[in-house]
C-alpha cells in the first residue's frame, strides 16, 4: 500500500505536470504561427474593400485595428465588432468567438499605429490534451494496480526466508538445539539474519552443552566427598572398635573441607557465569602476588622467586583477583620441582601477571582444554593431589570477568608459565 501511495501521488503530480506541458507547447506553436501571420498583415497595406482573406475561416480570424476602428477583417470577421483587444506581445485565449464555437488564442502586430489582430482555432490541442488526459486517467489505476502486484508479489518472496526463519525458530528448543535455520544466499539483510541467527544457536547449542557438562561433573565431583562421609560414619556405626574418634573425625572433617571448597569454587563460578556484579576498586596486583609468594615461602620448601614483580594496578574485585593469584601460585607450586617465580609488569595499557615454575609443563595441545573446568591431565587425576580441575578455570573466568584473559605458555625456568592480562588503571578512580 505504501508503494502504491507514493507511485500514485508521483503518476499524479507527472501526469499533472504533463498536461500542463502538452497544452503548453501546442498552443505555443498555434500562437507562433499567429504572430507570424499578423506581423505578415501588418507589412502590407490594408486592402481597398477592407478584405482580408484567410485560407480556412474555421480556424482563422483577422481584424485590423486603427483608431479603435475595425478598418479591415476576414470574411467571417466582416460586420462584427472588435472580438478581442491584446496588448503588445500578449496572447489572449477566447472560449469562443461570434462566428463559431471553441477555443482560440489571439496574437496582435502593431505596425504605424494600427493593430492587426490573429486569432487561430486551437481546438485540436485542447483535445489532444483531453486524449492525453484520458489515457492518463485510464493508465495510471492500471499502472497502480501492476504496481502493487509487483511490490506485493516482490515483498512476499523477498520476506519468505523470514517466514523460513519464523518457522524454523518456532520449532527450537532446548533439545533440539542443534536445529539450523535455513541458509539465505546473498549478502542482503536477510542473509546476514540468517547466519546471526545461526551463530546464535551455535553459541546456546555450546552454552548448554557446556552447562549440561558442568551439572554432570559438578554432580559427580560431589558425590565423591559426601560418599566417602558417608562411608566413614557407616564403619563408625557398624565397627564402632574398628576406627578411633580421632581419626573418624580427621577424616570426616577433610572430606568436609574438600567439599566446601569445591562448592565455594562452583559458586564463584556460577556468579561468573550470570554476569552478576562484582564490588569495584582498585587493586595493586603487585601487592596481592607479593603476598602470596611470602605465604608460599612459609609454606614449602620451594624457591619463590618475586623479583620480577613490579607496580601494576588495576580495578576490581579485590576477593575474586586474590582467589585467581592463589590459583595460579597453587597450581605452580603443586608442579614445581624446585622454584617459581612471580612477575607483574605493564605493557601497552595492560598489567600482565605472570607465575612460572620449573615443573614437566603442559603439552601445546593441552594447554586450552586445561583451562576448561573440571579437566585434569593424566598426570594429575589423582584427587589427593589433582584437586577438582576448577583451579585454572576461574583464573580465566575471573581474568574474563574483569576485561582480559589468561593463557598458558612456556616458562624461562623450563616449566609452564601461567599469565593474566588485565586493562591496567592510572590515576584516582
Amino acid at each position: 500500500m505504501a508503494a502504491v501511495i507514493v507511485v500514485g501521488v508521483a503518476l499524479g503530480a507527472a501526469s499533472i505536470a504533463m498536461l500542463e506541458f502538452v497544452e503548453s507547447s501546442l498552443t505555443a506553436q498555434v500562437a507562433d504561427a499567429a504572430d507570424l501571420r499578423a506581423v505578415e498583415i501588418a507589412r502590407t497595406a490594408p486592402p481597398a474593400d477592407g478584405l482580408i482573406r484567410v485560407i480556412d475561416p474555421s480556424e482563422e480570424f483577422v481584424q485590423v485595428l486603427r483608431d479603435g476602428s475595425v478598418v479591415a477583417a476576414s470574411a467571417n470577421a466582416q460586420g462584427l465588432p472588435l472580438l478581442a483587444e491584446p496588448g503588445v506581445d500578449e496572447h489572449v485565449r477566447l472560449d469562443s468567438v461570434p462566428f463559431t464555437s471553441g477555443p482560440f488564442i489571439v496574437v496582435a502586430a502593431i505596425r504605424d499605429g494600427g493593430t492587426v489582430v490573429v486569432g487561430r482555432n486551437i481546438d485540436d490541442e485542447v483535445e489532444a490534451r483531453e486524449t492525453v488526459g484520458r489515457a492518463l486517467v485510464a493508465g495510471v489505476p492500471l499502472v497502480l494496480l501492476l504496481v502493487g502486484i509487483v511490490t506485493w508479489w516482490m515483498t512476499g518472496r523477498a520476506l519468505r526466508p523470514v517466514e523460513d526463519i519464523r518457522e524454523e525458530v518456532e520449532h527450537i528448543s532446548a533439545r533440539e538445539l542443534e536445529r539450523r535455520v535455513p541458509d539465505v544466499p546473498g549478502d542482503d539483510e536477510i542473509a546476514r539474519l540468517a547466519a546471526t541467527m545461526n551463530r546464535m544457536l551455535d553459541r546456546l547449542q555450546g552454552s548448554v552443552e557446556r552447562q549440561r557438562r558442568f551439572v554432570s561433573d559438578a554432580s559427580h565431583e560431589l558425590r565423591s566427598p559426601v560418599a566417602a562421609i558417608r562411608q566413614h560414619a557407616e564403619v563408625a556405626e557398624t565397627h564402632p572398635t574398628a576406627i578411633r574418634s580421632e581419626e573418624l573425625a580427621g577424616d570426616v572433617l577433610a572430606e568436609t573441607d574438600r567439599l566446601q571448597a569445591l562448592v565455594e569454587d562452583l559458586l564463584l563460578l556460577a556468579r561468573l557465569d550470570e554476569g552478576a556484579a562484582l564490588t569495584a576498586a582498585e587493586v595493586d596486583l603487585d601487592d596481592l602476588a607479593l603476598v602470596e609468594a611470602a605465604r608460599l615461602r612459609s609454606l614449602s620448601t620451594l624457591e619463590v622467586d618475586a623479583t620480577g614483580v613490579g607496580a601494576g594496578r588495576v580495578r576490581g574485585n579485590r576477593a575474586a583477583l586474590d582467589r585467581m593469584v592463589r590459583n595460579l601460585s597453587e597450581n605452580a607450586a603443586g608442579h614445581a620441582r624446585t622454584r617459581l617465580a612471580f612477575g607483574v609488569h605493564q605493557s601497552d595499557g595492560q598489567v600482565v601477571l605472570t607465575v612460572d615454575d620449573d615443573g614437566p609443563g603442559i603439552a601445546v595441545v593441552d594447554r586450552e582444554r586445561v583451562l576448561e573446568r573440571f579437566v585434569r591431565l593424566d598426570e594429575s587425576r589423582g584427587r589427593g593431589t589433582g584437586g577438582s580441575g576448577l583451579g585454572l578455570a576461574i583464573v580465566r573466568e575471573v581474568a574474563r570477568s574483569h576485561g582480559g584473559n589468561a593463557v598458558l605458555g612456556d616458562s624461562s625456568l623450563g616449566g609452564l608459565r601461567a599469565e593474566v592480562r588485565l586493562p591496567a588503571t592510572t590515576g584516582p578512580v
